[in-house]
């Protein structure tokens, strides 16, 4: 290295010298780390080694090499950050396409040797900005008849998309990169050539009327709102830094936003990426795909970063060109995309200081719109990566792959070093500083507000888009590290991991409870306790803060998963499962005293282990599979509601005359008793059956006051704390009238878990406890650490409970029961609840059971046999 770095140098040399070493020794680092990345990803040594993109830092070290010893032999006064800034930047853009895609590495690494040799045989060239001066209309004109051809033999490299190059033989150039620059040339020297003369601002204006035209049909054209709005900028900018009139700013801006509002209104694809920049969080997996996973990329990255190779930056769409600075933050950091950013502050900062210090007119303003070309385009696409802007589909200079950004990036580096290498002597008179000021505090603005939105996702939201479901890299860490298990409350595992590092896969052992336990999946996320207990099963929570943050400093993954046990308990499951059979509904089972969950029965439900064969039957399936009815199901409560009706009866010892008419008129259709209950009844064989006739007599009895209490005694204005997506609760606003209320018609809809809850208040002493569903983590540190109980609240009065469920008491067992059923558009759906009686002396049970058909005695059947199974009754 010393001999391609010689030290015997002038001061600015041995300045360029020593900042290419350490941009040499950075991309080595990298280089080296990326080597290494599958052995820590694996834990082995025992695997494949990439090594292709060594050629490319052997070329980008031989290229640059040449190009600082060219500079110090023929541009002795060239300021010493240009060539080390760029070499950088362009070695950290490729040596990233190497790690999204070797081939396109390769491609790049060419493009980069061409760039290299260019601007080297460009150095021997003397007078080369004066040529640029002198034929400015030829370059242009050139530049935009490139541009038309795209309109009849363009072409996208890729196959299907914007037709905005021009290819031959595989080699492709997108016209409208070079335009940049060549605008830029035209315009220095035409304002050169005329302030001398006149400062008429309409004479100034009137060369960009041509280029406002050409901007314009590039949009209507090709679609192309990143160049336009850059034409424009660019064009503005530098009319205001020679004219000093605000007033053409403010022009700009407002063509800006006539150009875009054209757009949104007249191509998709320019309201789609308005839409998605507007509210992202609406369609994740659509049109807003690649901002989301570029949000997320930036804060799986975190502070330090996941480490070369280590990170997942290849699931974001056209990661090479477009979104290659998120790809970056991924696996570099929160500190590392600020310093690449803090490199692209201070190449805009070198080129604006060569531009006031430029020694002709012509010279300034050719350096000053490269200084601005360099810091919009930079702010237009790291803007539209972090949703800060919407996203333009500019590339990132010197960094982005693609050969025609990285030429134009090369030629105005060419321009830059030999302007500056003319500072010398005085430079050009500069009368008016205010636009001068003006317009770098707007350009530092932006790259602050990137700085800013940067952190925001990289550091404060960051915990909050890695647990995201609709991120890919959780499952794809899952792959590489042990996903904890999922076990039921005799540590008999549920869901497992199987495989060895790199190919993990998750395997559900029992998988009848689909509906709970949920999925990972790399393409269609996460769901039930996979996703809320992500946490721990992950490694994320469980395990000390070192651990964590030193597997993800090595491995840029958590460590282990935690085990988590769950109240759920096989055995009842499995003959829960077995009872319901083919019967479409929901079962809750639960302990009256502790709230925790035993069983939880929804049927149909899904195999996790089948979704990438049934996964697109299972969406469209009407009979909802993929729906936990246990929690999201929401049924109308109907006469289910009759024993909680009796029971604040007895509460208020309130009871209306015996009702002779047991039916009631709904919807113009006979609403009959749940279970047939003959000519005569009592209160508790009438509220038992589940007459809506009764029902609603007791209901308008109590009023609407008391039925109102009734409900939230119940717990029907709130969700169960659960770690699931839960139904909406009952609004009490739905609550209109006592019959609506008594009857649970209308709007009003409960899930069974809800009802189980409600009934363990019954058979609980009139305390409904809260519901819980995870017991215990098993830690490295501490073994099992046991979860806190989650509680309990009163709910009617001992007495009453007592004396309601001696009314419903089921002959020759220790268990209550009543049944009810409710209408609805499918047809009439049935009701049990049941429990075992207050003050049972072992495990106090509470079951609320729902059937999508008319079936009491079924419902019954399946009642009384799995709590008697439970409790060790004989049947």
């Amino acid at each position: 290295m010393k001999y391609l770095f010689p030290a015997t140098l002038s001061k600015k040399d041995q300045a360029q010298s020593t900042l290419l070493q350490f941009a040499a020794l950075f991309l080595l680092a990298w280089s080296i780390i990326y080597t290494l990345s599958p052995a820590v990803r694996l834990h082995t040594w025992l695997v494949s080694y990439p090594w292709l993109h060594w050629i490319g830092f052997a070329v980008w070290l031989a290229g640059f090499s040449l190009l600082h010893r060219k500079s110090i032999q023929l541009l002795p006064d060239r300021d010493p950050f240009l060539l080390p800034i760029t070499a950088l930047l362009s070695g950290w853009g490729m040596l990233t396409v190497f790690r999204l895609n070797s081939a396109f590495g390769l491609r790049q690494t060419v493009w980069l040797a061409f760039c290299v040799a260019l601007v080297w045989l460009a150095l021997q060239k003397p007078g080369l900005l004066g040529i640029l001066r002198r034929y400015k209309y030829v370059w242009l004109t050139g530049g935009l008849l490139l541009t038309t051809l795209t309109f009849f033999f363009g072409t996208y490299p890729a196959g299907e998309g914007p037709r905005l190059w021009l290819g031959f033989k595989g080699v492709y150039l997108q016209p409208s990169e070079p335009l940049k620059l060549l605008l830029i040339i035209y315009l220095a020297a035409y304002l050169a050539d005329r302030l001398p003369f006149s400062f008429n601002l309409v004479q100034l204006l009137l060369p960009g009327l041509v280029l406002v035209v050409a901007a314009l049909v590039i949009l209507l054209a090709q679609r192309d709102l990143g160049t336009t709005s850059l034409f424009i900028l660019l064009y503005f900018f530098m009319i205001y830094l020679t004219s000093g009139k605000r007033r053409v700013l403010l022009v700009g801006g407002i063509l800006i936003l006539l150009a875009g509002a054209t757009g949104y209104f007249l191509f998709d694809i320019i309201r789609a990426r308005v839409d998605s920049w507007i509210n992202p969080w609406l369609d994740t997996a659509g049109r807003s795909y690649q901002i989301i996973q570029s949000m997320i990329a930036i804060g799986a990255g975190g502070v330090f970063g996941n480490g070369p190779g280590l990170g997942n930056p290849g699931v974001i769409p056209v990661a090479m060109s477009d979104f290659i600075f998120s790809a970056i933050a991924e696996e570099i950091g929160l500190l590392g995309s600020l310093g690449l950013v803090a490199l692209l502050v201070l190449l805009t900062a070198r080129a604006w200081l060569i531009a006031v210090r430029a020694p002709t007119g012509y010279q300034r303003y050719l350096a000053i719109g490269l200084s601005i070309y360099i810091a919009l385009q930079s702010i237009l696409i790291i803007g539209g990566n972090i949703r800060l802007l919407p996203l333009t589909g500019v590339t990132l200079p010197f960094v982005s792959y693609g050969g025609s950004s990285l030429m134009t990036s090369f030629l105005a580096l060419l321009i830059l070093l030999l302007i500056s290498n003319q500072q010398e002597g005085e430079p050009a008179a500069l009368t008016n500083t205010t636009p001068y000021k003006i317009s770098s505090g707007l350009i530092l603005a932006g790259f602050t507000a990137i700085t800013l939105v940067n952190g925001w996702w990289g550091f404060i939201r960051s915990r909050d888009l890695q647990t995201r479901p609709d991120n890919p890299r959780n499952m794809i860490a899952d792959r590489y590290e042990l996903r904890g298990r999922i076990l039921d409350r005799q540590n008999q595992p549920i869901v497992i991991t199987q495989g060895k590092p790199g190919s993990y896969t998750r395997e559900t052992l029992y998988p009848s409870l689909g509906h709970l336990t949920g999925y990972t999946h790399g393409l269609v996320g996460m769901a039930g306790l996979e996703n809320s207990l992500n946490g721990y099963l992950r490694g994320l929570d469980g395990n000390p803060a070192s651990t964590i943050w030193w597997h993800h400093l090595l491995y840029g993954t958590p460590p282990a998963g935690v085990d988590v046990r769950l109240s759920i308990d096989l055995k009842t499951q499995r003959l829960a499962d077995e009872l319901m059979g083919e019967h479409q509904g929901a079962l809750v089972l639960v302990n009256a005293q502790t709230g925790e969950i035993l069983a939880m029965v929804s049927h149909p439900t899904f195999d996790p282990n089948q979704i990438d064969q049934k996964w697109e039957t299972w969406r469209s399936d009407e009979r909802s599979p993929l729906l936990n009815r246990g929690v999201q199901g929401q049924y109308p409560p109907g006469t289910a509601l009759a024993p909680f009706l009796l029971a604040a009866a007895n509460q208020s010892n309130i009871f209306p005359t015996t009702p002779k008419e047991l039916s009631v008129s709904e919807n113009g259709k006979n609403w009959e008793c749940a279970k047939w209950i003959g000519d005569t009844g009592n209160w508790s064989e009438m509220m038992q059956r589940g007459c809506p006739g009764a029902t609603l007599a007791l209901g308008n009895r109590l009023g609407i006051e008391r039925l109102n209490e009734m409900y939230r005694q119940m717990g029907l204005f709130q969700s169960p704390s659960v770690p699931l997506a839960t139904a909406h609760p009952v609004a009490a606003e739905s609550l209109i009238d006592a019959p609506t209320a008594a009857l649970g018609s209308g709007n009003i809809r409960v899930s069974p878990l809800q009802m189980a809850l409600a009934a363990a208040a019954l058979s609980g002493n009139g305390v409904r406890p809260l519901p819980t569903l995870t017991l215990a983590v098993l830690t490295s540190h501490q073994g099992w650490v046991i979860l806190p109980a989650s509680g309990s609240q009163a709910a009617f009065s001992q007495d009453s409970v007592e004396k309601t469920t001696a009314a419903l008491l089921m002959p020759g067992s220790p268990l209550w029961g009543s049944f009810g059923n409710a209408p609805t558009n499918k047809g009439e759906i049935t009701w049990y609840l049941s429990g075992t009686v207050p003050g049972w002396k072992d495990t106090p049970l509470a079951l609320a059971l729902v059937l999508e058909e008319d079936n009491p005695l079924l419902a019954q059947q399946i009642g009384s046999k799995l709590l008697k199974a439970t409790l060790n009754l004989q049947p």
